[in-house]
């Protein structure tokens, strides 16, 4: 069983680097002609794809191999008044990083953001997000990575929980095969637990992200190892090892707001409970201190558990 771990778009130990800098429509309208207009769009993308290279090639450097890009990494890319052509502009520059990431053999992801709502009660959210995820698609296209995903919710309980269920069903099988390809689906803390995010993952034939902590926050009573088998199958088709969240609560245990560093006695106790299932993992460590808190873990692993044996600085096998 090997392990690898991963952190979300901010690399900390890398100052005044940012692939998340943004335009927004108010300041765009402020400017008066279209070339004033493109230009700022222009820089300020350019900017965030080289910050993402500098990022890529520091977790190069440290040995991690599993990182999440951001979802704002082109300003206004999808916005319906803007409608300009990054993806020329930039075709080069994605080239370079996608033969970045395959030459080093790294595995990336994204994660839209919540307001990417499929099953909305809104025909005008869920067009919205059919469009917000196409930028996802693209991006992996662009930068030639076949194995890329995108991570959603199941989104609204309006209507209740069977409702919303099927809402989600119909729509995303309306959507075309480019997106659902790319859709894994993952577990939230309020609404959706892990065992009905299941459910809907077999129903239609996507691996399913398991978020430990939003598990624990929401759940029916039932433990992690009651389902977690099952969870890990859900990926027995795709050429990539299933992949985790792993969060620790800033303050109580059902505290729903990340904590800086994570726990490494949580940790390693979940590990111990997926060795007897024997199967590779990828878990992206959801944590305010980002890689810092990658590495925080992994001293507090070294510490904890002496025997394990660690291939590189970001991955262990047990």
């Amino acid at each position: 069983m090997r392990v690898r771990l991963g952190y979300v778009a901010i690399a900390l130990g890398l100052p005044k680097t940012t692939s998340s800098s943004s335009v927004t429509y108010t300041y765009y309208q402020k400017l008066t002609t279209k070339e004033e207009k493109l230009n700022k769009l222009k820089k300020v993308s350019y900017s965030n794809i080289l910050d993402l290279r500098k990022i890529l090639e520091y977790n190069i450097k440290n040995n991690i191999h599993f990182y999440r890009i951001t979802s704002s990494l082109i300003p206004l890319a999808t916005h319906p008044e803007v409608n300009w052509d990054y993806r020329k502009i930039f075709a080069v520059d994605f080239k370079i990083i996608g033969d970045l990431i395959k030459e080093h053999s790294m595995r990336v992801d994204t994660h839209p953001d919540q307001f990417n709502v499929i099953n909305s009660m809104d025909d005008r959210v869920v067009e919205n997000t059919e469009r917000n995820l196409w930028f996802h698609v693209n991006l992996f296209e662009d930068i030639g990575y076949p194995f890329g995903k995108m991570i959603l919710h199941i989104g609204s309980g309006a209507g209740g929980k069977k409702d919303a269920l099927k809402r989600f069903k119909n729509n995303f099988r309306q959507f075309p095969d480019e997106i659902t390809s790319k859709i894994i689906l993952e577990n939230d803390d309020k609404t959706f637990t892990a065992k009905e995010t299941l459910q809907l993952c077999n129903n239609l034939g996507v691996p399913m992200v398991l978020d430990i902590h939003h598990h624990i926050c929401n759940n029916d009573g039932y433990s992690i190892d009651e389902i977690l088998p099952d969870i890990l199958d859900t990926w027995k088709d795709e050429k990539l090892p299933p992949k985790l969240h792993f969060s620790s609560p800033k303050n109580h245990s059902k505290d729903r707001k990340h904590a800086d560093f994570i726990n490494g006695n949580d940790f390693v106790e979940f590990i111990e409970l997926c060795k007897p299932l024997n199967k590779d993992i990828d878990i992206m460590l959801e944590a305010k201190k980002k890689d810092l808190a990658l590495f925080n873990l992994v001293e507090s692993i070294k510490n904890l558990r002496k025997d394990w044996k660690w291939i590189d600085s970001s991955t262990f096998e047990l």
